[in-house]
């Protein structure tokens, strides 16, 4: 299978790009703050299937660039589904638990109302109402906290910090699933050739790790794997303030993405060791 992939350098594209078949666009080669050109890459290069793995993911910095990240998490998005949906081929486009409000404390399923919190999540959403309206087969994957050995995340900057310093304080009311790249990649593998012998499967979609878990103890086992030894104090995210609010409730029900693509969620502890072991060599 021939799959096109929107992005090149994230962290869920660099996972992507070790499967046979698959072809990763960088954004001299599709630009995503021009999505008539994207639908253009696809239209040219007719694949079996599209992957979108590229995003606007600075989720502080969006809130002073809305525009920007309107276009390359919203426009671009839509514009690729509805040229596959001009191919009947199928389309997969990750997306976030930053769709949510965040509150209170009960997974989030995939049919419950949205309501972001800042322009990253709106942009996000966005996207995702233009890629149901292109009317083709497609897959929304909402996943959180993604993690890998590669890209700025959250496993590397605690890596970072833990051995320069003997404590952190660290949040812990954000309670959600870290999200191995590894597994999204694999995800959106399974569910572009799925959808591929059957449109019927197309819909949104929940994926993250399990358990769900809070930043500070998700810090703290990420340095017992280490082995380091660093002290982690938790603080709630009121004394740690940033440009745009994080929901505290990141938390995904996943039951209908095993139901339908037989894709069940991954043990994030299981991913967190592969990645330690990669970051630290």
């Amino acid at each position: 299978m021939n799959i096109l992939v929107f992005g090149q350098t994230g962290q869920a594209a660099r996972e992507l790009a070790v499967y046979d078949g698959v072809t990763c666009l960088n954004r001299a080669a599709a630009d995503l703050e021009d999505p008539g050109a994207c639908a253009a890459v696809i239209a040219t290069r007719r694949p079996d299937a599209v992957i979108n793995a590229a995003a606007y993911t600075a989720v502080d910095k969006a809130e002073e660039d809305e525009a920007r990240a309107s276009v390359i998490n919203g426009d671009a998005p839509g514009a690729m589904a509805r040229a596959c949906a001009e191919l009947g081929i199928p389309f997969v486009t990750i997306s976030t638990d930053y769709v949510f409000s965040g509150e209170g404390d009960q997974p989030w399923q995939v049919d419950d109302p949205t309501g972001p919190l800042g322009v990253y999540g709106r942009s996000k959403l966005k996207g995702e109402q233009l890629v149901q309206a292109a009317g083709g087969a497609y897959a929304i994957l909402r996943t959180s906290w993604v993690v890998s050995a590669h890209g700025h995340n959250f496993v590397k900057t605690m890596l970072r910090l833990g051995a320069e310093r003997d404590a952190l304080t660290i949040v812990a009311d954000q309670i959600g699933g870290p999200t191995p790249a590894r597994d999204i990649a694999a995800a959106c593998i399974e569910m572009a050739r799925q959808l591929a012998t059957d449109p019927s499967k197309a819909g949104i979609y929940h994926f993250a790790g399990t358990p769900n878990v809070s930043w500070a103890d998700f810090a703290r086992e990420t340095f017992a794997i280490a082995g380091i030894t660093c002290t982690v104090t938790d603080i709630p995210s009121s004394d740690y303030p940033t440009p745009a609010k994080r929901p505290l409730n990141s938390r995904l029900d996943c039951a209908t993405l095993e139901a339908v693509f037989g894709i069940k969620r991954p043990n994030w502890q299981a991913g967190l060791r592969d990645i330690v072991k990669e970051v630290l060599g």
